[in-house]
């Protein structure tokens, strides 16, 4: 999924679209209904994301950059890397492992570092459409949680929705208001392979 992002004004969609044209919509609407609750979301995780929305259009874009959602929490290397060799973005964080798992991984060719990344970038390869999938239902599951917790029959859809059962899920949200299904269904739909169009005979 593109990053995109979904503004809420309770259970209405007012916005959606990349993040500084949803940041100034849910603005604008503040600005009108100063007491309108706002909640918008990072659409690819459903994570809900807190904005300061006070002052000029300007100044809320401006605040964007330094805003600590999209700020790196580590500084990069102020070190010399060897010739010819791109900073490659590596990341050190602490990493908890049994004694036979740091044995394994010490005889391994290149060390702990490289056999842990080659087994995570295997791991990524192996079924990439399940972890779309898996991904895209707990954004709908967290954003679900922020919007709808008072909805009727929600810990059943929530229930619905890990279990992957998408037709009891539906039936469920059909009663809700229609942006919070819409925007459920839209979130699922994000982790679906694309469908590739069939060429027609002549």
């Amino acid at each position: 999924m593109m990053d995109s992002y979904t503004a809420f004004a309770g259970l209405r969609c007012i916005a959606a679209g990349e993040l500084e044209q949803t940041v100034l919509a849910a603005k604008r609407h503040v600005d009108a209904n100063p007491t309108a609750p706002i909640l918008i979301f990072e659409d690819r995780t459903g994570t809900q994301i807190d904005f300061d929305l006070r002052g000029t259009p300007n100044e809320v874009r401006a605040r964007l950059a330094a805003h600590p959602h999209f700020v790196a929490t580590t500084a990069p290397s102020t070190g010399r890397s060897g010739p010819g060799r791109p900073r490659l973005g590596v990341v050190s964080r602490e990493v908890s492992l049994l004694p036979r798992h740091w044995s394994w991984l010490a005889e391994q060719p290149g060390g702990a570092s490289a056999a842990l990344r080659r087994l995570v970038d295997e791991a990524r390869k192996r079924d990439p459409a399940h972890d779309d999938a898996r991904r895209a239902r707990e954004a709908a599951g967290r954003f679900l949680w922020a919007v709808a917790g008072d909805l009727p029959g929600f810990e059943e859809a929530s229930r619905a929705l890990f279990a992957g059962d998408d037709a009891r899920l539906a039936q469920l949200v059909s009663d809700w208001p229609a942006d919070v299904g819409d925007h459920v269904r839209r979130l699922l739909q994000a982790g679906r392979p694309a469908v590739s169009p069939v060429a027609s005979e002549t």
